[in-house]
């Protein structure tokens, strides 16, 4: 804004009284403008609102949704937008209420730190419905329909760029089988990304409909992730089956009451977790991980329990699971099983672990080869249980079995610890009252 004392050159006395009065106006418009600008910024505040850092190692989320349009009017903590990570899924909550302007895009990659929406919080929230004051979209006019002339064939047609090309070659993709857009015709990297290799001839009837979406910056990363552990591992698994009566009689004597004194069912996840703090205890070199040239031993036992949530696989650590009863894992593993279903678990629930705990079995996998969540160096996978034959006594006898699996990182963890392990996990499992209860199954369980 410019000075009104900036003095000009006087010559006369005429002069002087004409300076006098431009001062005077200069003064009262300056003066104005002032108090006007002073009104605006207290009339008007807007938040920038920026993203938090979800974890230490993270320095960029994507936008995955927004929950709210631009424009709409929010309150103080309301969610109004979905942000990923290559660890989780968060919802990004309102700081203040007032009048909401987008700055990015659904699908952008963005810094932590960086602004993605503005919040007017002097605007006051709208009276009645918001969305009954909106104009009815008007209706579309007809219009003709202008058929192109045909483009002129030229030896640029069907011809890729060098980008191109190397995209079609690793797809596999013919060139004659993609429609350039480029000038002339010409395939530009852009046809070739957006290529689909052929599905064969298209039949007379039903619906060949594709559809191509963006993977989530969590399911990028798990792939990677699981490349890596093939690539980067001696991967190996073994198996054995676990006769799972003995577990089946102390929940048939004792569930009921279990879950009317501690508010959670017993379920099998507290005994496979503590016959697996057991192994581990037993063969500490399962419960290690190699950092370099080093390899890092831990004399806690912190369980990765996987589960599937609503934006792909989620695994949640059981903290000092060596420290919890069978009441203190069955609360915790409800507990974090409801936050990852709900979208509430957090990046440090998520963080370390010494060992994985899955289960196949709830959808119905008989047998698998789980893979090993890095940098741990193994991983027990559960399965189904099935009403199987077992020769008991000199007799066949119908039990519930259940097939597990233990792959382990060969690097560190010999053949003879990890059959070890695993066999102390089922002798845990088929003998429980003696091994896990101390030979008093109504204490252990707090009854």
């Amino acid at each position: 804004m410019e000075s009104p004392l900036k003095r000009p050159k006087i010559k006369n006395l005429k002069g002087f009284e004409n300076y006098k009065e431009l001062v005077k106006i200069k003064i009262i418009k300056y003066s104005a403008e002032t108090s006007l600008a002073s009104i605006k910024q207290k009339t008007m505040s807007v938040l920038e609102m920026k993203v938090p850092s979800p974890g230490e190692s993270i320095t960029e989320v994507e936008i995955a949704a927004w929950l709210v349009e631009d424009g709409d009017y929010v309150e103080k903590d309301q969610p109004i937008a979905e942000v990923d990570s290559d660890k989780a899924t968060l919802e990004l909550p309102a700081e203040e209420s007032g009048i909401i302007t987008l700055k990015a895009e659904e699908g952008d990659a963005v810094e932590v730190g960086a602004v993605v929406c503005l919040i007017d919080t002097s605007a006051k929230k709208p009276d009645g419905d918001s969305s009954s004051k909106k104009e009815e979209a008007p209706k579309e006019e007809k219009k003709e329909v202008v058929k192109e002339a045909p483009k002129a064939v030229s030896y640029a047609t069907g011809t890729p760029s060098p980008a191109a090309k190397k995209v079609l070659a690793e797809k596999g993709i013919e060139t004659s089988s993609v429609k350039g857009t480029g000038k002339d015709g010409r395939i530009t990297k852009e046809d070739a990304v957006k290529a689909v290799p052929s599905m064969g001839t298209q039949p007379a009837n039903g619906s060949r409909n594709t559809e191509r979406k963006k993977m989530s910056m969590l399911r990028r990363k798990v792939a990677e992730r699981l490349v890596a552990v093939k690539n980067e591992t001696a991967m190996l698994t073994t198996f054995n089956e676990v006769n799972m009566q003995p577990i089946f009689d102390l929940r048939t004597q004792f569930k009921e009451n279990f879950k009317s004194k501690h508010g959670v069912g017993l379920g099998f996840m507290s005994f496979f977790t503590l016959a697996v703090v057991r192994a581990l205890k037993m063969y500490p070199d399962v419960n290690s991980m190699i950092d370099g040239d080093f390899q890092i031993k831990q004399d806690f036992q912190d369980i990765s329990i996987a589960v599937s949530g609503p934006k792909g696989l989620m695994v949640p650590v059981i903290r000092n699971a060596e420290n919890l009863s069978f009441r203190g894992v069955e609360s915790e593993v409800k507990r974090l099983a409801l936050r990852a279903r709900d979208g509430q678990i957090t990046i440090d629930e998520m963080t370390g672990g010494t060992f994985t705990i899955t289960n196949g079995g709830v959808f119905g996998s008989m047998l698998s080869t789980p893979i090993i969540n890095p940098p741990q160096s193994g991983i027990l996978g559960m399965h189904n249980i099935v009403n199987r034959p077992m020769a008991i006594n000199g007799g066949i006898v119908i039990q519930p079995i259940m097939y597990v699996a233990l792959s382990y990182d060969h690097r560190i963890v010999d053949g003879r610890e990890s059959v070890g392990f695993l066999v102390a996990v089922k002798e845990a499992l088929e003998n429980p009252a003696e091994l896990l209860m101390d030979n008093d199954p109504a204490k252990a369980l707090e009854m």
